[in-house]
């Protein structure tokens, strides 16, 4: 029987047992067993992982597991203080992050449009087709079903640990340090399309009289229509935004 024994640091502890967090373990591998292998059966997807040290050197996912090894596995997206450290997952399109969010995450792909992030949403999506979407387009799929960010076809993911839609989106810019790239209001919230400046006398009958004698900016989406404004919600969401960027 193969034993071995596995560390993992930081924010990969929160899917592991309360007894198995910030401590080394060891326990019972499978035969012929990978490190992709025993990470995603102690619980942790593999796209949450970053770098894996075995007895010290970084190693694959697909690395055999010996008796004796000794296992760390350290988080995506933190700052490691590890000298040539060698990246288990592929690097992601250079720019800004593109992602795909699942069916229960359709608040935080509004929020994420509102921050102008290329966001694709549909409460219809199939797990297979929202993983072959995410590979295809360099998108990240984003959810919060470990079991979908398992599947072997997923190549960048990202596990979503908070519920609220606000603090997931607080959530990637800290993980994915989102401020650089942010354009507010750039894209349409409803539909993901760009967003383009509009006369007054373009919409002045698209809009309710009182909110046309309030407003002298509108912005609007050739895509499904819709026409957006500096209200109330807008002023709520810059404030979102602003205090997203001061974290940062």
């Amino acid at each position: 029987m193969t034993t071995a024994t596995f560390r993992f640091y930081a924010r990969l502890n929160a899917f592991l047992p309360k007894a198995r967090r910030g401590q080394a373990f060891s326990c019972a591998c499978a035969q012929a067993a990978t490190t992709k292998h025993m990470i995603e059966a102690l619980g942790v997807p593999h796209t949450e992982v970053a770098l894996v040290l075995a007895n010290g050197n970084p190693v694959g996912l697909d690395w055999p597991l010996e008796d004796g090894d000794r296992i760390a596995v350290y988080p995506k997206f933190e700052r490691l203080d590890i000298t040539g450290p060698m990246s288990v997952q592929p690097a992601l399109p250079s720019g800004p992050p593109r992602f795909v969010a699942d069916a229960h995450l359709g608040g935080l792909a509004r929020l994420l449009r509102m921050a102008g992030f290329d966001t694709l949403f549909d409460n219809r999506y199939e797990d297979a087709a929202m993983s072959e979407l995410a590979n295809r387009e360099g998108r990240v799929l984003l959810t919060r079903d470990r079991a979908l960010l398992m599947h072997r076809l997923v190549t960048h993911g990202c596990y979503v640990h908070t519920l609220k839609s606000a603090d997931q989106l607080r959530e990637l810019y800290e993980r994915l340090e989102l401020a650089t790239h942010a354009r507010p209001f750039s894209l349409c919230m409803n539909c993901n399309a760009p967003l383009r400046e509009l006369d007054r006398q373009a919409v002045c009958d698209r809009v309710p009289p009182r909110v046309l004698e309030r407003h002298e900016r509108f912005m609007g989406c050739d895509c499904c229509g819709r026409i957006f404004w500096e209200g109330s919600h807008w002023q709520d969401m810059r404030a979102l935004l602003d205090s997203l960027a001061i974290a940062e």
